[in-house]
């Protein structure tokens, strides 16, 4: 008997859709790639009436440090928070054993901060968004 396969759109996260979805890719890369260690990394800037203003969201795996998100709050740039935020995310990783860090950011964004950090761009996507450029950037640790 031939079974029929359908696709359907959701548009919203199916659950349970994310439940096989997810598993499968994680047990499929870890067959092929080995277990990679995946763990979560998160830095806070906090003000002093304890509001968080800013932050890195990220994590390791095989090796690698992604960075995920990094942003401060708009009044409080240009004084070396984000320098200290990413800083310490490297060193968090150095200590788990990474080697390596990568991230993406828009032409909008700040690809000349992580520059100076010592990042170095591997990949440029043009027009997205449209009249925009996004940037791969990657660093040594």
């Amino acid at each position: 008997m031939h079974e029929t396969y359908r696709i359907a759109y959701r548009d919203d996260h199916d659950e349970a859709a994310l439940d096989v979805i997810g598993p499968g890719i994680h047990f499929f890369n870890r067959d092929q790639a080995g277990d990679g260690r995946h763990q979560r990394l998160c830095f806070a800037l906090y003000a002093p009436d304890d509001a968080i203003v800013g932050g890195l969201v990220g994590d390791t795996s095989w090796g690698w440090l992604h960075v995920d998100l990094l942003w401060i709050r708009e009044d409080l740039r240009g004084q070396g928070y984000g320098r200290q935020l990413l800083a310490q995310a490297e060193d968090e990783a150095r200590r788990r054993g990474v080697k390596h860090a990568f991230l993406d950011t828009f032409g909008f964004q700040a690809p000349a901060f992580y520059q100076k950090q010592g990042y170095v761009v591997f990949g440029e996507l043009d027009d997205f968004p449209a009249g925009h450029r996004r940037y791969w950037l990657k660093k040594d640790l």
